[in-house]
């Protein structure tokens, strides 16, 4: 084992290590792991096509975009759904969506005064005392937001859509979007923003805003081209300085095959890509995922030839709907949960050979069909939605970068198997297991991993030389770069774990959505070449040794 390390430390010995004194003021560790350059004058193997790295620290929103999220939709505030909030539809109103609703309140009241009931429930369905509740006692990190075109207090994103003549009625949607967003960020909590409705409905269903019963979005022109003005609007005002978003989705569950969507996709991450490249950019599956994960690998490639926004999955998984679910029993559904996501076997972790595939489970709930629960056996429903809502989270933990539950908010709290408060209440759904440990051990934790890095660095570099050197001897690797790419990853997951106090950020932070977070770090690199690979491995590895370190 010695003999080995020797080799590799020879291997190593040939770059100079700079290594930055940048210790966070405030810090709680005056002592931390530092970044390497992995750089040297004159040492000219492999690193002539190389440009200068951008690699610096995590900042607070690398660690609100990039974590995993335990998180709820927020439900029908900015996007009405009738069945959620029966009260903010009049007794007599003939459908269920935000558009009937509208409707239906100013031919009854008058437009001003419809004005008014709907900034009330904007303005006050969230209270701080709710947000505490998140935050402290669901061990929330995430919301995910549904909003509608409309709710951009835009006229002229209305022009031609059967919201223009209610305009008035959105004038202060988006400054009290801004103002949730901005409370739920000062308790270390970031939003999602998902254009949940699109005008002429990307699908069939109430929640697309009307109750057309048709999908006309993609079908549009007129329509697409809006809906790009719309992401340009929201991607410069995230810019300009709304803080906490961790990422803007496209679209809310497109319908199967919806027309051209893929190249509406195109057109979308190119025009947020000018203005914000490091914006997480969501797209719908459209319930294909394997198509969705096949795209998301061309457009997460590490040399892309103009900076390109990451591109993240959102996936939904309900067993209410179809008439399969229905034939099935609890039990056989919990069981099924265990193998979603599989989609994702054998396309992860190698972003250099396959481009990046990072999946996220925007929708899912406890709900099953009576069909369902009348196969249930003599085992009690209440035992039998328990174990439905703790294997979905110990799936999407595995496999996510983030769950959201559906939903939070309704008239009919606690929610039974649909809410987000029964079932983070009973037990059903639980949050990721570091974020539950108290802030008192992060200290200690932190110093443990300072004081086995270097032990466990010379471990990871040893078997990587020995392998490799083994496996195709004189061979001319750049082993050095793996070790640069380990201290970057260790690096990292330590702050996460730390946190950022001061801004909230709150500690026991785990990187979640880790393909496109080592694809951020293999383009920031500046690495060129045939082995760039040794670096990225160097990344994955040394997360996961500061997590067995700290034991997460």
């Amino acid at each position: 084992m010695k003999g080995l390390f020797r080799k590799a430390k020879a291997e190593l010995k040939k770059i100079d290590r700079v290594l930055d004194s940048d210790a966070r003021p405030n810090s709680p560790l005056v002592h931390h792991p530092s970044y390497s350059s992995g750089r040297q004058q004159g040492y000219l193997r492999g690193m002539e096509h190389d440009q200068p790295s951008t690699i610096t620290e995590p900042t607070a929103i690398d660690i609100l975009r990039y974590q995993y999220h335990h998180g709820t939709n927020l439900g029908s505030i900015y996007v009405l759904e009738r069945w959620l909030y029966p009260s903010m539809f009049p007794d007599d109103a003939s459908g269920s969506s935000e558009l009937e609703a509208i409707k239906s309140w100013v031919g009854k009241i008058g437009i001003e005064a419809t004005k008014q009931k709907f900034e009330e429930h904007w303005n006050n369905v969230v209270t701080d005392a709710d947000i505490d509740w998140l935050r402290n006692e669901a061990k929330c990190t995430a919301i995910r937001l549904p909003i509608g075109y409309f709710d951009l207090s835009r006229p002229d994103l209305l022009t031609e859509t059967p919201f223009a003549p209610y305009a008035q009625v959105y004038a202060s949607a988006w400054s009290s979007i801004r103002t949730l967003i901005s409370r739920l960020r000062a308790h270390s909590i970031g939003t999602l923003i998902d254009l949940h409705a699109l005008p002429g409905g990307a699908n069939a269903a109430e929640h697309s805003g009307t109750n057309s019963g048709t999908a006309r979005f993609f079908a549009s022109n007129q329509y697409r081209d809006l809906s790009i003005r719309c992401c340009k609007y929201i991607a410069q005002e995230i810019k300009d300085g709304i803080d906490g978003v961790v990422g803007l989705q496209l679209v809310n569950e497109a319908d199967w095959e919806s027309e051209r969507m893929y190249e509406w996709y195109d057109e979308c991450i190119s025009t947020i890509s000018s203005i914000d490249a490091s914006l997480p950019v969501i797209i719908s599956d459209a319930w294909n995922f394997r198509q969705a994960v096949e795209y998301s690998l061309k457009k997460n490639s590490a040399y892309p030839s103009q900076p390109t926004a990451p591109v993240i999955i959102d996936t939904h998984y309900y067993w209410a709907f179809t008439d399969a679910d229905k034939a099935k029993s609890p039990q056989q559904i919990i069981s099924e949960v265990r193998t979603k996501l599989s989609e994702l076997d054998g396309r992860e972790g190698s972003v250099i050979d396959r481009g990046a595939v990072q999946a996220i489970v925007g929708e899912y709930s406890c709900v099953l069909t009576e069909d369902s629960w009348a196969k249930a056996g003599n085992t009690s429903r209440a035992d039998l939605v328990k174990q439905l809502g703790q294997a979905q989270s110990q799936q999407w933990q595995h496999r996510a970068g983030a769950a959201y539950f559906w939903t939070w908010k309704m008239d009919w709290l606690p929610g039974g198997e649909w809410g987000f408060v029964a079932q983070t209440n009973n037990g059903a759904i639980s949050t990721l297991p570091t974020y539950t440990i108290p802030e008192a051990s992060i200290g200690p934790l932190l110093e443990k991993a300072n004081h086995c890095k270097d032990e466990r660095m010379y471990d990871a570099v040893n078997q990587h030389v020995s392998y490799w050197d083994h496996l195709r001897a004189n061979t001319p690797y750049e082993h050095w770069r793996f070790e640069n790419g380990w201290k970057v990853g260790y690096q990292d997951a330590f702050i996460f774990f730390q946190g950022w106090g001061t801004q909230a950020v709150a500690p026991g932070g785990k990187i979640g959505n880790t393909e496109v977070w080592v694809l951020k770090r293999i383009r920031e690199s500046g690495f060129k070449g045939n082995f760039v690979w040794e670096f990225e491995q160097g990344v994955r590895r040394g997360i996961q040794d500061f997590e067995a370190a700290v034991g997460i």
